[in-house]
């Protein structure tokens, strides 16, 4: 098979399934022709998506296709070639799901760390009583209210941009337009609709705060997923024609880097005295910020990053029950009941179940490679290869053994 029918047999392989689990494809850029065949098709058999993944990968070394190419579509068909095993009805192990689908082994995290990250927080927190009283005081008084979320999110949108612009740079057509949802299992999605556009919703629900929200634009916008699929449709996709770039698949090693690169945006574009930063701009709009203190807050709070794949373990390995697995994220993230439930739907829902742990292993793994750069390295050149390399964790682990 030749490199170009083995890449058109990829995307059309991720299109099959996202008509059998709506979503599936985040987003697709490519030749509107080919969904159309796919649409036009019967629905697709499980066990003949499982199949033709693994012909695929049997294909892959007499392909032609640069090492890089290779790397990418052998990590990606794996995990496709999973999910087709779970759609066909095989009972894959938590753990082993997760390997397939993101290059990654999810472990439990260490609860004396978590005890030191609530000492720090203890320390850190002003006034008297319990800790989880004090931060929740904390956390009331910089509540961004539902009818100012809007504007507070298009204020940080605006001056994250400029700083990307200069920094990575962006075609001087893209723009990102923002709306506010509810009922949805997650807090903030960003839908890549082609042409440098980006559709970004944020969940009214779960009650956002002018600490959090940040990190949150900068995650899905500048210079998170928007940042990123704007730069590859530009590179990977158009001036390489790498078609394979085309379709971004939900439960991929794709997804690993995605999300690892999104959640480190707001330190990538801005960094050390983010908090200060962010408090100037919500002063302009009437929302209180306690700059300095939310940042520190926020560095005690990252020693807790694993909590949540803790929970998910739990869930989906273990059997726990929900209530047990709201209660530890409630005990050890400090969270409201609503949220830690609201988080358990996430991590129920059926597509996106093992996809926490892309948030806790994606940031670990790519903080790490950013921070053990070369000599002579910046950050910001290390941090332009995420948004647009091919890299998959086991490229970057690889680098980050050859340093050592």
């Amino acid at each position: 098979m030749d490199s170009e029918a083995l890449v058109a047999e990829y995307v059309l392989l991720g299109l099959r399934f996202d008509r059998l689990v709506q979503g599936f494809v985040d987003s697709y850029t490519g030749d509107p022709t080919l969904r159309r065949r796919v649409q036009n098709e019967t629905s697709p058999d499980p066990a003949r998506l499982t199949a033709d993944a693994r012909r695929l990968l049997a294909a892959l070394p007499e392909s032609g296709l640069a090492e890089p190419r290779r790397r990418f579509l052998a990590a990606q068909l794996t995990a496709l070639e999973c999910s087709g095993r779970k759609l066909a009805g095989e009972q894959v192990p938590f753990p082993a799901e997760v390997e397939a689908y993101f290059q990654v082994t999810p472990a439990l995290g260490d609860q004396d760390e978590y005890r030191e990250a609530h000492r720090l927080l203890a320390e850190l927190l002003p006034g008297r009583g319990s800790m989880p009283a004090r931060l929740a005081a904390v956390r009331g008084r910089e509540a961004v209210p539902a009818d100012r979320l809007k504007v507070c999110v298009q204020a940080l949108s605006s001056a994250l941009r400029d700083r990307v612009r200069r920094r990575f740079g962006l075609p001087v057509q893209e723009v990102v337009e923002y709306q506010i949802v509810t009922d949805k299992p997650w807090s903030g999605f960003n839908h890549y609709v082609g042409d440098y556009r980006s559709r970004v919703a944020v969940n009214a629900d779960v009650g956002h705060r002018a600490a959090n929200l940040p990190h949150l634009v900068a995650h899905e916008s500048y210079p998170g997923h928007h940042t990123e699929h704007c730069r590859k449709e530009a590179g990977l996709a158009i001036r390489d024609a790498q078609a394979e770039h085309t379709i971004f698949l939900v439960n991929t090693p794709q997804c690993l880097m995605a999300e690892g690169l999104a959640d480190l945006g707001l330190q990538a574009v801005v960094g050390p005295g983010w908090g200060p930063w962010a408090a100037e701009i919500f002063a302009d709009l009437g929302i209180r910020m306690e700059g300095e203190l939310s940042e520190r807050l926020e560095l005690a709070m990252s020693r807790l990053l694993t909590v949540r794949q803790d929970a998910l373990l739990m869930l989906h390995a273990d059997g726990v029950d929900e209530a047990e697995v709201s209660a530890y994220l409630q005990r050890w993230l400090l969270m409201p009941d609503q949220r830690a439930r609201h988080l358990v739907r996430f991590m129920r829902d059926p597509l996106w179940r093992a996809y926490t742990t892309t948030y806790v292993e994606g940031y670990r793994l790519l903080r790490r490679w950013l921070e053990n750069r070369p000599a002579g390295t910046s950050s910001a050149d290390r941090y332009r290869r995420l948004l647009d390399e091919p890299l998959v964790p086991e490229a970057v682990r690889a680098e980050l053994a050859a340093r050592v």
